[in-house]
């Protein structure tokens, strides 16, 4: 799908649930969370495109196929954690989503440590 599709979908999904919102609002949530879905998929068939590009950037310099491999888990985390946080923000409960972004951020931070730590380790080496 394009971007024009993705955005009628978008508005039109958006339009139907405001008018289900005021009589069965649940009929509302049901609609914006089949409608992210739809669109979450239709980004994950955009992903291999990237993918592709990292790993051809990986075989020009020669970096380590482990670093590609984590940036597309933080790049899954963040998308990932965006898309609870906001169906959980549609539904009401912002706090919840509040706590699903701060596991989020916390997991990338896991994730990048052996990285920041090659990082030093290199910088180490170079200053030594």
């Amino acid at each position: 799908m394009n971007m024009i599709q993705i955005g009628i979908i978008g508005v039109a999904g958006t339009l139907l649930a405001v008018q289900f919102k005021s009589g069965k609002s649940e009929y509302g949530i049901y609609i914006s969370v089949a409608l992210s879905l739809v669109i979450f998929f239709a980004i994950i068939g955009r992903l291999e495109v990237i993918i592709d590009a990292l790993r051809t950037i990986a075989n020009y310099i020669n970096m380590d196929t482990a670093y590609i491999g984590t940036l597309i888990k933080m790049l899954g985390i963040t998308y990932v954690a965006e898309f609870s946080a906001g169906i959980c923000k549609d539904a009401g409960y912002q706090t919840i989503a509040l706590q699903i972004e701060i596991f989020g951020k916390l997991a990338v931070l896991v994730l990048s440590m052996p990285v920041l730590m090659a990082l030093l380790n290199t910088i180490k080496d170079f200053l030594s």
